[in-house]
């Protein structure tokens, strides 16, 4: 009996779902895992419409979204856009020590 392989995009089916999952991608507070979420939802979309909406070829999307990559942030804000995602900053009460910033996710 084999084991499939894990596919995060599968499960990430419908607006609520992508919109939690985001949001405990960038409470993380870690820019990769916060990039490795953007591109789990962007398999989960179609990647050339994707690609087409930021105005990027799909290759360079792919490129962008990797885990090695390292996209800039108008990069990341133009595929996040073409998905539908807004950020909304919010100071969290950690940072009046200095510690925490925390953002609401929205789509």
């Amino acid at each position: 009996m084999g084991v499939s392989a894990w596919d995060t995009a599968e499960i990430l089916d419908n607006e609520e779902t992508i919109e939690e999952y985001l949001r405990v991608a960038f409470e993380s507070g870690d820019s990769e895992t916060i990039v490795d979420a953007l591109s789990n939802v962007a398999r989960a979309r179609s990647m050339t419409q994707l690609a087409k909406d930021a105005g990027l070829s799909r290759s360079g999307l792919y490129k962008a979204l990797a885990s090695a990559g390292s996209a800039s942030f108008s990069t990341i804000m133009k595929i996040s856009k073409a998905l539908g995602v807004t950020y909304v900053p919010k100071v969290a009460a950690e940072t009046i020590t200095g510690d925490v910033a925390a953002a609401d996710i929205s789509l």
